[in-house]
């Protein structure tokens, strides 16, 4: 965590955490459910998402960071998809990857470019952690050089 962060208040830094969560689960459900993100940001708000394997997770959401990468994703997918596509580790295809890993490689790009005002390091490690929480085998690392590989393309077109 780099030292901008670290001097956030330690509920902001929770808030953001599960915001994060909450948006790779809310992708995850309207890729894998169909759901709309109307209905994403209705299950956050009466505090169905984020959640792990024991129930909701007893930590307010960042309403404004859930919302901006879950309706930016779903604004931009073409694009997003695209770009994820093009920064793949060779002979890896975006339909191929796990709907989770889609999910968490989508809200990652969407926050390294919609939010310049975090960190790179710090986008990067949020969510090779929620990969983690989902992972035991090497798709942390997957994610992490996905998002770094997009990290030039992203972050100059946010013009950060």
């Amino acid at each position: 965590m780099s030292a901008a962060s670290a001097r956030l208040d330690p509920e902001v830094v929770a808030s953001r955490r599960a915001a994060r969560l909450a948006a790779v689960q809310a992708l995850y459900q309207m890729e894998f459910a169909g759901s709309s993100a109307a209905t994403a940001v209705k299950d956050v708000l009466n505090g169905h998402l984020p959640a792990d394997d024991e129930g909701a997770i007893d930590t307010e959401v960042d309403a404004d960071l859930f919302r901006q990468i879950v309706e930016t994703t779903v604004e931009k997918q073409g694009e997003l998809d695209t770009l994820l596509a093009a920064h793949l580790a060779r002979g890896w295809k975006l339909e191929r990857l796990d709907a989770v890993a889609r999910a968490i490689l989508r809200a990652g790009v969407i926050e390294l470019w919609r939010r310049p005002d975090v960190p790179t390091a710090v986008v990067i490690d949020e969510y090779v952690e929620i990969a983690k929480s989902f992972f035991d085998g090497p798709e942390p690392g997957f994610v992490n050089a996905t998002l770094d590989a997009c990290v030039p393309a992203v972050r100059a077109s946010a013009g950060a």
